[in-house]
């Protein structure tokens, strides 16, 4: 048995909490007001949702009519209430059995404790979830199925339509109440593509793909199908212990924005240079070496052009700002337009290995690369105790520089410290 616990319009929950405001009550949105208005709400409380209004709308297409508070975001503080409300689920479940699937989402193994508590599953899951809103003031939601995927579509589809916000669902009422509901987009990774495609096979329920030609599927999507035909029948061979012991092949860190404004050539390639910097930092930090970098370059909408990406491999695993900083440079004067504005960047460093590993050539003074990480773990210890911006480059002073704003941000939004 699991159980997947969701945190009702958690950053307006919170809001509304920090407020002595009631969210079943109170109009609140989660918005930067200093953007403009076609910014997105990155949430509305429950009040909204029930005048019609849609969690991730953008500011401007919320009705005149609704007089609301907008609240800007506080991405620490939500961390912090989350990091709370996980501490919660520890009083009845191990750390083993918790999968945290979002800041605001949580799936559980609670097979072994229902006999431990006497407790059936709902149960305990309207115990946790009471817990939740003693201890923090935020409301809860749960799916409970008898699989993973079970639990995420019962949250998802069931609970909406629950009383007591509890959806409960087997492979047996899985195909009796929802084989023929619609929207697919409501079912766990079903996407408007992946709708889209099956509509041109005439597929446009779960149960349609259950009875459908496998061979036609798998021409379709792929090895995917054979996801899409498991959760079509309401399976997933999954358990948290494959959760816990999946270890990818390959790992990397990445940085993405999107401008405030459109930059040109030479502005968006100071930004480039910063978000290059910043992650040999973290490298650096984390004992980490990569060898390769990708980049994207995404223009901006009224330029209707594609975006250009590549990738390129350096001459051996490093984690050095001076080496590193040339190759983005040189991919960012390679791939992108001269004459057309850019709006969205993106940078990759792949597969990152302990530095302990990594190689020298023989063009490399290992010397002068060891001044150069000393230099960035003081450069680190400074920000770690005085604060991002504490210690910065020249170039994060120039005109169009990026850093010392995203230095105050979390995830792209305000952290509100």
């Amino acid at each position: 048995m699991y159980v997947c616990i969701d945190l009702k319009s958690f950053y307006a929950s919170v809001e509304c909490r920090e407020r002595g405001l009631d969210p079943m009550t109170a109009n609140l949105v989660v918005a930067d007001p200093e953007r403009t208005d076609r910014t997105i709400c990155l949430a509305v409380s429950p009040a909204m949702k029930a005048l019609g209004v849609p969690g991730r709308c953008r500011v401007f297409e919320i009705p005149r009519e609704i007089e609301y508070v907008m609240a800007p975001p506080r991405m620490q503080l939500y961390i912090d209430y989350s990091a709370e409300i996980y501490g919660v689920y520890l009083r009845y479940i191990s750390k083993e059995d918790i999968h945290v699937y979002s800041i605001d989402e949580a799936f559980m193994d609670v097979t072994d404790y229902l006999g431990m508590y006497r407790m059936t599953a709902k149960e305990l899951a309207v115990k946790m979830m009471e817990d939740v809103l003693r201890t923090t003031g935020i409301t809860a939601t749960a799916g409970i199925g008898t699989n993973l995927y079970l639990a995420k579509v019962a949250l998802d589809i069931m609970a909406k339509h629950a009383e007591d916000h509890i959806g409960i669902l087997d492979e047996e009422s899985y195909r009796k109440n929802l084989w023929d509901h619609k929207p697919l987009t409501d079912f766990w990774r079903v996407g408007s593509g992946t709708v889209k495609r099956l509509a041109r096979a005439g597929i446009s329920t779960m149960r349609e793909i259950a009875g459908a030609d496998e061979d036609l599927l798998y021409r379709i999507f792929g090895i995917d199908a054979e996801l899409l035909i498991d959760h079509a029948w309401g399976r997933e061979p999954a358990t948290m212990a494959d959760i816990k012991a999946y270890r990818p092949k390959t790992q990397s860190v990445s940085s993405g924005q999107v401008l405030g404004c459109d930059y040109d050539f030479a502005h968006a390639r100071l930004a480039v240079k910063e978000m290059a910097d910043a992650l040999c930092l973290e490298l650096v930090d984390r004992g980490l070496a990569t060898d390769s970098v990708t980049l994207y370059v995404g223009y901006a909408n009224r330029a209707q052009r594609k975006p250009a990406h590549k990738t390129v491999s350096l001459p051996a695993a490093t984690n050095s700002a001076r080496q590193i900083l040339s190759y983005a440079v040189r991919l960012y004067e390679e791939i992108t337009d001269r004459h057309t504005p850019v709006r969205r960047l993106s940078l990759s460093f792949n597969n990152v290995s302990d530095e302990a590993y990594q190689q020298y050539d023989l063009f490399t003074d290992p010397a002068e690369l060891e001044r150069e990480r000393r230099m960035q773990k003081a450069m680190l210890e400074i920000k770690d105790k005085y604060g991002k911006n504490a210690i910065l480059r020249g170039m994060d002073l120039l005109e169009g520089a990026t850093a010392m704003e995203r230095n105050r941000q979390i995830g792209g939004h305000k952290s509100g410290i």
